[in-house]
């Protein structure tokens, strides 16, 4: 399947948003602000392979391939149009509200949404957060075509700043991405003011901290390893310079010790963290539900770490340096991103960040 990555919207005669694709950095785009901001069609959302998708009005029917861009939905006030989802949110993994509108939605998959009935599904919006669903299906068959969404009379469009992270020409150092997705939900979904509020939220929260720690020397800054618990202790998974959680560490004052590696994520082996020796460990732990579940997940990565040979002596075991933050906030394109930032600076910079 063709890798159709959504870049950012604007009304077609204001121009196409290009920028973000490249690798997230350029936070500023008039253009798109400003006619995202009212609120009118059409809008046409351009992809990081230049394919264009135009909307004449707002989706009626949308469909999620997983709980991020569900959530951003639903905090964008659109959570009304959403029929279906794959990958759904355990029940308390989003705050308050959001949680009980989230557990009304019907599940199509716990994981991949399967072709059939993804197509089936009565649909106008497929909205999709993984550069492709080939090979993550398991038993559950191909993905659909381009051809087979348009028969069904689908459009498709992806989660730009997650989807796009690997085909990104430099590393990801700010929350750009994130924003342009919100922005570009907000247009098509005709909800453009509360995007627009909830890019002023995030950049308020990120601010305030980049006021803090943005200017900490580069060797001043706290090696930092987010420790993906959850997909296994054999071989760790190390987050790399593309992905959104370069972004969340970079912002926060610290130092990712896979900042080298090009790309989303990349097998690395206990070897290589050792040698990383960091600073600061994030036990990264998937929601499981509820405060208690979660905080036996954190437990038992602690725990881990503490009695495997390999990294009992590291730095920040050694000095109980490990933050309990969970890893969607993190590794997923979300309003919860710049929260992170926060967290984060204020453990490893308490007497800055405040």
């Amino acid at each position: 399947m063709r890798s159709r990555v959504w870049c950012g919207s604007a009304v077609a005669v204001l121009g196409l948003l290009t920028a973000g694709c490249g690798g997230g950095n350029d936070t500023e785009n008039k253009g798109t602000e400003k006619s995202a901001a009212g609120g009118g069609f059409p809008v046409t959302v351009t992809d990081c392979m230049d394919a264009k998708t135009t909307f004449d009005d707002a989706p009626k029917k949308i469909v999620t391939s997983n709980a991020s861009s569900l959530e951003l939905l639903l905090r964008l006030g659109a959570g009304d149009k959403v029929i279906g989802t794959g990958f759904p949110p355990g029940k308390g993994a989003l705050p308050g509200e959001l949680d009980a509108q989230a557990q009304k939605v019907k599940v199509l998959s716990q994981t991949v949404i399967p072709k059939e009935k993804l197509l089936g599904s009565g649909a106008d919006l497929y909205i999709d957060t993984f550069a492709s669903m080939a090979g993550m299906g398991g038993g559950m068959g191909d993905a659909p075509t381009e051809e087979e969404f348009k028969a069904a009379g689908i459009k498709h469009v992806y989660l730009r700043s997650t989807a796009c992270a690997a085909m990104s020409k430099s590393p990801a150092k700010d929350l750009s991405a994130v924003e342009n997705d919100i922005t570009s939900l907000g247009a098509v979904t005709g909800t453009s003011a509360k995007a627009k509020e909830l890019v002023a939220g995030m950049k308020q929260q990120v601010d305030a901290v980049q006021k803090a720690v943005g200017g900490t020397a580069e060797n001043a800054r706290p090696t930092y390893f987010f420790f993906d618990f959850d997909a296994g202790t054999k071989q760790p998974i190390a987050v790399c310079n593309r992905q959104v959680a370069n972004a969340v560490i970079t912002l926060a004052g610290a130092r990712n010790v896979f900042a080298d590696c090009d790309g989303d994520f990349k097998q690395v082996s206990w070897e290589d963290v050792v040698s990383g020796n960091p600073d600061w460990i994030q036990l990264g732990v998937r929601n499981r539900g509820s405060e208690a579940a979660n905080q036996k997940a954190f437990d038992e990565a602690q725990k881990w770490l503490e009695g495997n040979p390999a990294t009992k002596g590291l730095k920040a075991v050694e000095e109980g340096h490990l933050l309990r933050i969970g890893s969607e906030r993190t590794t997923i394109a979300g309003v919860e991103n710049a929260a992170t930032v926060h967290e984060i600076a204020k453990a490893i910079h308490p007497g800055k960040a405040k």
